[in-house]
C-alpha cells in the first residue's frame, strides 16, 4: 500500500506530501537509493529529451515505482525524494535550494561537483550538492534562461541575463570554457534595500549617508567606483531612491537590475545581436538616444566603453543629477579609465580637453569597497576641485581608513571626516538645501 499511495500521490501533481518538509541531504539516511534514484531520472530525462509535462511525469512514475521496490521508506525519506524530484522537474535542479536562501550572495559552478557560495562576504565549497554531469549541468542553464527568451548553445556559447527575482546569470560553456559549462549567479539582495540597511550593516556613517542624499538632491553628478561585487549597484539604486518622484528617470542597462521607486522611470536594456550578427543596440545608443527623450535624470547602470563620452556630454549639457557606475580600484583610477573611454569613442581631442570636460562634467566620486572580511564599506568620497598641472584634482571627504585585522579576520578600521569645507557644499546650499550645517559649519 505504501508503494501504492506514493505513485498515485506522483501521479497527480509532483509537489510535497503532507509531512515535514526536509531539504538537508543528511535526512535521507539511504544514500544509495538516492543517488540511485537521482541519477537515474535526470540522465534518462537529458538521454530521452523529456520534456513535457505529461510524459515527464508517467516517466518518473515509472521510475520511482521501480526503484523504490524492496525499500520501506519512511514519510521523512518520501518528502525528501518529493522535493529532490520537484527541484529536478520545476525547479532549478540542485541550485534550488541556494537560489531560496537568503544569507548566500552568489553561486558558483565550476563543475558537476566542484560549486561554491559566497557567505556573509566569503566564498566557501558547498560539498552538499553536485550535478550528475556537464549535461546534467548545461540543462539546468538551459531551464533557467528559457523563459527569459535566452539560449546557450555552441553557436551562442556565453549568456548574461537577468532571473525574475533580480539576481544576474552568467554562463560560459564549451567552447569557450575549457573546464566545460560554467555558471555565475549573483544574487538581488533585497536587504540592502534602502540607506538605512547601509547604515545597520556599517557600511557608511550617518554623516555620509546625509551628504549623499544631499547631494543626490541638489542634482550634482556622481559616480560610485569600486571592484567586482563591491556593491555598486546596490548603493546606486539606494542612491537612486533619494530622487524627487516629480522628475523623470531614465535608467539604461545592459541587464536590468536597479529596482526604482519612483512613477515617472523609464528602463531601457541593451540588445545583443541577433542569430545573422546583427542588431544589437548598445549602452551608447540608448544613452545617445536617452537625450532626446526628456530626461530631468539619466542613471546608467555601467559605463565601460564608448558610453563614457555620450554619458559626460549630457552631464556637460545640462542633465546635472546622472549616476552612474564604473570598475575601478580608487577615484583617481576611475578618472584615468574615464580618460581611456573617452578616447575609445574616436574623439581626436587632446589629453588636456579631456580631463577639462570631465572635471566639468562630475561632481563627486564614491569608492565601494569589499574588505578582506567579507564586509563591504564606502571606503572614499570625494570631490573634483579643478585642475592643477595638467591634472584633475581630487580632495576627499569622507575616507575609511583601516587600522589593522583582528585574530578572526576581522577588519579593523574607522571612517574619518577630512577638516575642510567641500565646494560642492557651498552648491548645495545655493540650491535650498540646509541639511548638511551640523556637519559642515
Amino acid at each position: 500500500m505504501a508503494k501504492k499511495k506514493f505513485v498515485e500521490e506522483f501521479d497527480v501533481q509532483i509537489e510535497t506530501p503532507e509531512v515535514a518538509y526536509v531539504s538537508d541531504y543528511e535526512a535521507f539516511p539511504n544514500k544509495i537509493l538516492l543517488d540511485e534514484l537521482r541519477t537515474k531520472i535526470i540522465q534518462n530525462l537529458i538521454d530521452n529529451n523529456i520534456t513535457k509535462a505529461r510524459d515527464m511525469t508517467d516517466f518518473v512514475k515509472t521510475e520511482i515505482d521501480k526503484t523504490i521496490d524492496g525499500y520501506d521508506l519512511s514519510n521523512v525519506e518520501r518528502s525528501y525524494l518529493y522535493n529532490l524530484i520537484d527541484n529536478e522537474i520545476s525547479g532549478n535542479g540542485p541550485l534550488t535550494e541556494l537560489l531560496e536562501d537568503h544569507d548566500i550572495t552568489e553561486i558558483m559552478v565550476n563543475g558537476k561537483d566542484e560549486i561554491y557560495i559566497e557567505l556573509e562576504g566569503r566564498v566557501v565549497r558547498d560539498n552538499s550538492i553536485s550535478f550528475i554531469n556537464e549535461d546534467h549541468i548545461l540543462r539546468t542553464i538551459q531551464r533557467m534562461i528559457q523563459p527569459l527568451g535566452r539560449t546557450i548553445d555552441t553557436a551562442n556559447p556565453m549568456v548574461d541575463a537577468r532571473l525574475v527575482d533580480g539576481s544576474r546569470l552568467n554562463a560560459v560553456i564549451p567552447p569557450l570554457s575549457l573546464n566545460g559549462p560554467v555558471l555565475t549567479i549573483r544574487k538581488f539582495k533585497e536587504e540592502l534595500a534602502n540607506i538605512e540597511d547601509f547604515l545597520r550593516t556599517g557600511a557608511l556613517t550617518p554623516y555620509m549617508a546625509r551628504f549623499l542624499e544631499a547631494c543626490v538632491e541638489a542634482k550634482l553628478n556622481i559616480i560610485i567606483c569600486g571592484g567586482t561585487g563591491s556593491g555598486k549597484t546596490t548603493l546606486l539604486n539606494v542612491l537612486s531612491s533619494f530622487i524627487s518622484p516629480h522628475e523623470r528617470i531614465i535608467t539604461i542597462e545592459d541587464a536590468a537590475e536597479l529596482k526604482l521607486e519612483q512613477e515617472h522611470v523609464i528602463s531601457l536594456e541593451t540588445r545583443l545581436t541577433n542569430y545573422e550578427g546583427e542588431g544589437a543596440i548598445t549602452i551608447r545608443d540608448l544613452v545617445i538616444n536617452s537625450l532626446r527623450m526628456r530626461p530631468d535624470r539619466i542613471i546608467v547602470g555601467e559605463v565601460r566603453g564608448k558610453e563614457a563620452f555620450d554619458m559626460l556630454q549630457a552631464m556637460n549639457t545640462g542633465h546635472n543629477g546622472s549616476l552612474t557606475t564604473m570598475h575601478a580600484n580608487s577615484p583617481i583610477d576611475a578618472l584615468n579609465r574615464l580618460e581611456t573611454m573617452v578616447l575609445m569613442a574616436g574623439m581626436e581631442i587632446p589629453i588636456r580637453a579631456i580631463r577639462e570636460y570631465i572635471e566639468g562634467a562630475i561632481n563627486i566620486v564614491v569608492q565601494v569597497s569589499r574588505l578582506t572580511d567579507g564586509r563591504r564599506k564606502v571606503t572614499s568620497i570625494c570631490e573634483i576641485t579643478g585642475i592643477e598641472n595638467d591634472a584633475i584634482k581630487m580632495e576627499e571627504i569622507f575616507t575609511f581608513r583601516q587600522d589593522g585585522v583582528k585574530e578572526n579576520g576581522d577588519v579593523l578600521g574607522e571612517f574619518i571626516l577630512h577638516d575642510r569645507i567641500p565646494n560642492v557644499y557651498k552648491v548645495i546650499k545655493s540650491r535650498g538645501i540646509n541639511t548638511l550645517t551640523d556637519i559642515f559649519e
